[in-house]
């Protein structure tokens, strides 16, 4: 629009210095101007006077026309091509706008384009740092497990030290244990070898029959005491020790093979922490001393244990 009107402005004052040429051309021939005074001579010159300046006025008057036509389809190419020009100068604007419009589109979108690539990039340096923070962590912990299986290693290998000590010093003490009822056998056949008389060796032998039963059912009590001990040594030892447990014990049942294998166990009543010490101690030892006489294992196969972590075991 502002090309039109700086446009039309110029062509709307040609068009008024035009208008006004003709009119003052049209204004410089006096239709009304008199045949000049001729001196007086016949009729007939006279008349042809007049029919000659008619004729000049009628010449002059198809010449401005003409020339007026000339003028108008002059100002009217003049206004063609101004026009053209205009079009012309318009569409350059709007393809001019249009690039304008698209390189601010281009812009926008490259704008959009930069701002995602930046956005992935932090996205993939953030998981990339969550990914080494992880590894640290798994690392770490790997390391930290090494370390604990390392040391439950080390306690297992001197658990398993003391308890063949502890074996070996039961199996000793069973050894010495036959030899002296070895020595008491000899000792009861060489008494009954000495026959001085049936009544009093009867006699004696009953004494004899009745303290061996009452010997042998302390021997069994004292056995069942000891393994009942040593069973209960060797779960303690098991146990990982916590210093909440300190003062605090858990009844456990435990049913044991011949060998001493657990067979099935369970805890009874107590402290919550020392039982699930103790149940864990349990699982681990899996099997524990037993003695070889059928008497002391049948007293052992089921019993009932009281368990009190220390400090040290």
């Amino acid at each position: 629009m502002a090309v039109k009107y700086e446009l039309s402005v110029p062509l709307m004052i040609s068009g008024a210095i035009h208008v006004g040429v003709i009119i003052f051309l049209i204004a410089g021939v006096n239709f009304d101007e008199k045949p000049k005074h001729i001196t007086p001579a016949p009729s007939a010159p006279a008349v042809q006077a007049i029919v000659i300046d008619q004729k000049k006025v009628d010449e002059r008057v198809a010449r401005i026309k003409q020339q007026r036509e000339d003028e108008a389809r002059k100002e009217k190419a003049r206004q063609d091509e101004l026009d053209r020009r205009a079009r012309e100068a318009t569409k350059a604007r709007e393809l001019e706008q249009k690039k304008i419009k698209q390189l601010e589109a281009q812009r926008k979108q490259k704008e959009i384009e930069t701002k995602r690539a930046n956005d992935a990039a932090k996205a993939a340096q953030l998981k990339q740092k969550q990914e080494r923070e992880k590894a640290a962590k798994a690392e770490s912990l790997r390391k930290q497990k090494e370390h604990e299986k390392k040391l439950a290693e080390q306690a297992a290998a001197k658990a398993a030290q003391k308890r063949k000590a502890e074996e070996a010093a039961a199996k000793k003490a069973e050894q010495e244990r036959k030899r002296k009822a070895e020595e008491e056998r000899k000792r009861k056949a060489a008494a009954q070898a000495k026959a001085q008389q049936e009544r009093e060796m009867a006699e004696a032998m009953a004494a004899e029959q009745t303290a061996l039963s009452k010997t042998r059912n302390k021997q069994v009590l004292s056995e069942v005491g000891k393994y009942q001990a040593m069973i209960q040594a060797t779960i303690q030892r098991y146990i990982v020790f916590d210093s909440s447990m300190q003062g605090k014990s858990c009844r456990v049942f435990l049913r044991l093979a011949r060998d001493g294998f657990v067979t099935a166990s369970q805890t009874l009543d107590g402290d919550q922490v020392v039982c699930r010490a103790a149940k864990a101690a349990i699982n681990k030892v899996g099997k524990l001393p037993m003695s070889a006489e059928p008497d002391v294992y049948e007293k052992l196969k089921e019993i009932n244990l009281i368990v009190s972590p220390e400090i040290g075991h």
